[in-house]
């Protein structure tokens, strides 16, 4: 036995002493609703409802999976539980000695052969139990929209923007809290995913069918899911096969031609298995070029994407679920001649893109439940990635594989036997292989490298009743090249009163940047990429925190939300593209580098039915590029949001109108080039407006929208157009839309 698994095996038996001398019970379980879905209804999870025994003041509230965990008094059972939440019917359930699992489905209030909603569930909330800020976005918020993948999801959402990269390639980046998403963790049911050289195309992964919910946590995430979270953890929580419908079938077309098609299908093999099939294509060959500028306005795309997925359940002993998915995307665009003369990559005649990538994955995530010990449980985490990416951009050549290996490792447990005191802990590692080349007419370079990087976190979570939880946590990860990263981390909410909630946050978080995947913009211009230096693993501090309101305006309920997050660099990657227009230089934080994020956010309901957000954001985001002390590129100074949602009375009808309004942005500076080339120093302030109508029948949903209604996009995206292999040539000066106004239709269609 090596000195790692002894380690391991004493360290569970120490943290497990911790309570062995456990002696009350915790009853826990899931609650369901059976929600009005056209004449039909529908089973979701209802976070938020209230959970308490009958005729007492001890209760609690479910979580965003609608689970909840209540302590139990052997010697009074058997006692009744009392379940409810608004729209649905109180639910009593009598709790027996021995029971220690529960689930519960509430009926939708009803009478006679009429179904009566007598309130509206919010598609996105925030959490009321995480002590890290947390917005959920529901099932029924991504489909106020046509969420085709993760990276149009966030059209309803204030926190998060999501942008193009350049005008030709159609990759896409999100932005929180002011940064790139690459300062974020994007995690698939907590274990990372798009990170890599899945960056410049990774929001297109996960399509929005696939999708159960998303949780937007802000701030320094917890330390048991790594190092890598600065600004944030981006969440998203699958369909399952134990609570999805039989079959669903989505389908989606708009007028560029882009056409997509996933089938969901869900079945319970016996009382322990449970498997689901999720499989999606799409495909995109009209070929457009509304501005005339000779190029493509949106690449041409097949794209194919399956995920078979188990789950095994052995109720008080263990859960388990496994799968693994494989997915293959081929984008090719350009100048129109690139197409009408055969596609032949690296002509100097043309510029042609093309990149084909393949991708395959294999998950594992078990849970073991300690006998008694009714908090105890010890969780394992796997996954496997291999990423290859094969692409061109004229004449550049970036070939690139990533073989990730992911591990974790984690132990919860009360203390001595009080719910109110526990901890996690336990080891994690990661293993990254990379191998990428990039040929330029300046030279070729290779980054290959090999990153192995055990850790070790500890994380202590203190409760006082329902009024404060305080969560104080450390990791220490071991970096074969950058060396030790440690990273603490601390979390407070506490409700003043229950309608009143106040967090707060700081942490540190560490990533190691990946150059030429998380800038492939620059690929898609002539720019000379100078690499000055050995870039060191990035660093920063978060810190923060949030005001949560909820009261009663209208008869209705109505929450507003303040918060603020500062994020400050020890060190960052810098990319330059200010100093001189031929050339992006990359290097090392020298001086300062900060994001202010402010935000308010008000949702009520006028009238029944009708909801309505209203949001405001302000950044402030700085940089020291080459000894100067200036604003970042391309970041927006303010963001307002404003958004409403009408429903009929049954549900058969919904209404749909956002309009985000988005304040200017610094453009690199081009007064070196000749002046028909040169770019204003800031962009304009535009708006743009999405809307969509809902019409449900039985088990058949038809929706048509619109979006960027007001048809505004930026002028000449493309500088040096006309001469594509000239000195002048830049698709990556990108500030606003790229493409004009987009009609869509789709239908879904379900089995329960």
């Amino acid at each position: 036995m090596n000195t790692v698994k002894k380690i391991l095996i004493v360290f569970i038996i120490l943290l497990t002493g911790l309570s062995a001398y456990a002696h009350d019970h915790i009853l826990k379980g899931h609650v369901y609703g059976n929600e009005p879905h056209g004449n039909h209804f529908h089973k979701v999870v209802l976070p938020g409802a209230n959970v308490f025994w009958a005729g007492t003041t001890t209760g609690t509230a479910t979580d965003e999976q609608g689970r909840f965990e209540i302590k139990i008094d052997c010697s009074k059972l058997p006692h009744k539980l009392v379940v409810s939440f608004m729209g649905f019917r109180t639910d009593t359930l009598m709790i027996e000695a021995g029971q220690e699992t529960v689930e519960v489905v509430l009926e939708s209030s009803q009478d006679l052969d009429e179904v009566v909603v007598r309130g509206r569930r919010t598609g996105s909330h925030v959490s009321s139990l995480e002590p890290i800020l947390t917005n959920v976005i529901t099932e029924s918020e991504l489909q106020r929209a046509a969420c085709c993948n993760l990276s149009e999801a966030f059209e309803t959402n204030a926190s998060v923007d999501v942008s193009f990269t350049d005008a030709v390639s159609g990759a896409q980046q999100i932005q929180l809290l002011g940064l790139a998403g690459i300062y974020s963790q994007i995690l698939t049911e907590n274990t990372p995913t798009v990170r890599g050289l899945g960056q410049p195309y990774g929001l297109g992964f996960i399509p929005g069918p696939w999708m159960e919910s998303i949780h937007i946590s802000k701030g320094a995430g917890s330390v048991v899911n790594g190092y890598e979270s600065i600004t944030g953890q981006i969440n998203v929580e699958l369909k399952k096969p134990e609570t999805s419908d039989m079959f669903f079938y989505n389908f989606y077309g708009n007028d560029f031609g882009r056409l997509e098609s996933s089938v969901n299908a869900a079945t319970r093999l016996n009382d322990n298995w449970s498997t689901m099939i999720l499989a999606h294509g799409e495909i995109l060959e009209n070929k457009f070029d509304h501005n005339g500028n000779s190029f493509l306005d949106h690449p041409l795309m097949r794209k194919y994407n399956i995920v078979n997925r188990y789950r095994y359940d052995r109720p008080g002993v263990m859960e388990s679920q496994f799968g693994f998915r494989v997915m293959q995307e081929n984008r090719r665009g350009g100048q129109m001649a690139f197409f009408e003369n055969g596609e032949q990559l690296g002509s100097p005649d043309y510029y042609g893109f093309r990149v084909n990538t393949d991708r395959y994955e294999a998950f594992a995530r078990t849970g073991f439940f300690l006998p008694g010990q009714p908090d105890g449980s010890i969780g394992t985490q796997l996954s496997f990635i291999h990423h290859n990416h094969d692409s061109h951009y004229g004449f550049n050549q970036y070939l690139g594989r990533q073989n990730t290996l992911y591990a974790n490792i984690i132990y919860e447990n009360s203390i001595a036997n009080n719910p109110d005191h526990k901890i996690n802990a336990g080891f994690s590692y990661l293993m990254d292989d990379y191998k990428e080349s990039l040929e330029t007419a300046h030279g070729d370079n290779n980054f290959d490298r090999f990153e192995s990087v055990p850790g070790v976190f500890g994380q202590y979570t203190f409760h006082h009743h329902e009024h404060f939880v305080g969560i104080i946590g450390m990791r220490a990860d071991f970096h074969n090249i950058h060396g030790t990263f440690l990273s603490p981390r601390l979390h407070l909410r506490s409700n003043f009163t229950p309608s009143t909630t106040l967090r707060a946050s700081a942490g540190k978080g560490y990533r190691v940047p990946n150059m030429i995947a998380e800038n492939t913009g620059l690929l898609v211009s002539n720019r000379v990429l100078r690499f000055e230096e050995e870039i060191r693993a990035e660093e920063a501090w978060n810190y923060g925190g949030s005001l949560t309101q909820s009261f009663t305006l209208f008869g209705n309920d109505a929450s507003l939300a303040v918060e603020y997050y500062r994020t400050d660099f020890v060190n960052q990657l810098i990319v330059d593209v200010d100093s001189d227009y031929g050339v992006a230089r990359f290097y090392n934080l020298d001086g300062q580098s900060y994001a202010n994020n402010s935000q308010v956010e008000f949702k009520f309901e006028p009238l029944l039915f009708f909801e309505i957000t209203a949001a405001l954001r302000f950044t402030d985001v700085k940089t020291t590029i080459d000894g100067e002390l200036m604003r970042k590129p391309f970041v927006n100074n303010y963001r307002g949001l404003l958004s409403g949602s009408w429903a009929s009375r049954n549900n058969n009808w919904q209404i749909d109108l956002t309009a985000q309004f988005n304040g200017s942005s610094r453009i690199p500076d081009t007064d070196m080039l000749p002046e028909h080339f040169r770019m204003p120093s800031q962009s304009p302030e535009y708006t743009i407006i999405h809307a969509q109508i809902t019409r449900r029948w039985n088990n058949f949903d038809l929706y048509v929208g619109g979006e960027n209604l007001t048809n505004f996009k930026q002028h000449n995206p493309i500088l040096g157009w006309d001469n594509p292999y000239g000195d002048h040539f830049d698709a990556s000066m990108i500030w606003g839309p790229i493409m004009g106004r987009m009609f869509y239709m789709g239908l879904r269609y379900s089995i329960q």
